[in-house]
C-alpha cells in the first residue's frame, strides 16, 4: 500500500544523537510508504511555533513534530487559525502525548501512522491563551519543571526529574492556591489541570481524562512536605491517586488558580506562564493523526 501524503516534519535536533539516528531509521521507513516530507530544524527555543506559523496548508498534508511534548506544545500554539493535521514522532524524554495517542515507538510502526493514520479532532487546553494538549500545573509540579536542570536532563533524561522533586520536597516553600471550578471554590497546594490521562510518560495520573473529552480533570493536592510528596509519587505509578483523603480528582470546563504572585504554571512540561492563570477548553479547531490500529 502507497501513500501520497505530503508531510512537513519540524525536527527538534536537540534531542541528541541517538535519537537523531531513530529519527533517520523513521525516515527510511516513511520513504518506503511513498509519502513526500519535507524537514525544517529548530534553532533554538520557541522556533518550532515560528516554523509552525508558517507552514503552508494548501502545500502539505500532514505536520509532523519530532521531538518532545515541549515541541508539540510549541508547535500547536504556531497552528492556531491554521487547519492541518498534527502528527507525532517521540524524540522527547517524557513522550506523553505519544503515549497517550498510543503511538509505537517502532521506527517502521510511527512511519505507519504517519502515512496511513486518521486524523481526529482533539480538545485543546487553553492557560491564559496559552494552547496546551496533555496539562497544566501550578505548586509542586511546576517547581520540578522550572528548577530542573537542562545540563542534567540532556544527560540523564527523566532521571533529572526526580533529583529535582526530591530538592523541592525536601527544601521548597510550597503555597496555598484558591482554585475556582466552574465557580465552585477550593484550596491546594498543588493542581494539574488534565486533559489526557498520562503524565511524567506512562503514568495515569486522571484516568476519565481524555483528548475526546469535553471537559477537564482537576487533580487538587493538599498535602505538603517529603512524605505526602512520597505517598503522592507512590500512588501515582500504581494509578492509586484517589485513594488519599488529601487528594481530590474533579471535573470541569473552566477553572481560575490564584495564589503567590508570579508562582510559575507548567504546560505539557515547559514553564510558560505564572499566576493568575485562568483555563478553558477550545473544541474542533486541532486534529492530531492516531495510529492506524489505535481503538476510536
Amino acid at each position: 500500500m502507497t501513500s501520497h501524503r505530503r508531510i512537513f516534519i519540524i525536527f527538534n535536533p536537540a534531542s541528541g544523537r541517538k535519537r537523531t539516528r531513530f529519527f533517520h531509521k523513521i525516515l527510511d521507513a516513511l520513504a518506503r510508504t511513498g509519502c513526500t516530507f519535507t524537514i525544517s530544524e529548530t534553532l533554538e527555543r520557541g522556533h518550532a511555533k515560528t516554523l509552525a506559523c508558517q507552514v503552508d496548508p494548501l502545500a502539505y498534508d500532514v505536520i509532523a513534530v519530532a521531538g518532545g511534548d515541549g515541541t508539540i506544545n510549541e508547535v500547536i500554539n504556531g497552528l492556531q487559525g491554521i487547519q492541518i493535521p498534527l502528527a507525532i514522532i517521540p524524540l522527547g524524554t517524557a513522550n506523553v502525548v505519544a503515549r497517550e495517542i498510543g503511538q509505537s515507538f517502532q521506527p517502521h510502526k510511527i512511519a505507519q501512522t504517519l502515512a496511513f493514520g486518521q486524523a481526529r479532532p482533539v480538545t485543546v487546553g487553553l492557560a491564559n491563551n496559552h494552547r496546551f494538549l496533555m496539562m497544566a500545573g501550578t505548586g509542586f509540579d511546576a517547581n520540578v519543571v522550572a528548577g530542573v536542570s537542562l545540563v542534567i536532563k540532556k544527560h540523564t533524561g527523566p532521571l533529572a526529574y526526580v533529583l529535582e522533586a526530591i530538592r523541592q520536597a525536601l527544601f521548597g516553600n510550597p503555597s496555598m492556591c484558591e482554585v475556582s471550578i466552574d465557580g465552585k471554590c477550593h484550596q491546594a497546594t498543588s493542581v494539574i489541570v488534565c486533559n489526557g490521562s498520562r503524565y511524567g510518560g506512562h503514568f495515569v495520573a486522571a484516568p476519565d481524562a481524555s483528548f475526546a473529552s469535553n471537559e477537564f480533570q482537576i487533580i487538587l493536592f493538599r498535602g505538603h512536605g517529603f512524605f505526602s510528596l512520597l505517598r503522592y509519587g507512590m500512588a501515582l505509578i500504581f494509578n492509586r491517586l484517589n485513594l488519599w483523603s488529601d487528594v481530590d480528582i474533579l471535573s470541569g470546563r473552566e477553572i481560575h488558580i490564584s495564589g503567590v504572585k508570579n508562582q510559575p504554571i507548567q504546560t505539557d512540561g515547559e514553564i510558560m506562564t505564572v499566576l493568575p492563570v485562568h483555563l478553558s477548553l477550545e473544541s474542533g479547531l486541532l486534529s492530531v493523526i492516531y495510529p492506524p490500529e489505535a481503538s476510536p
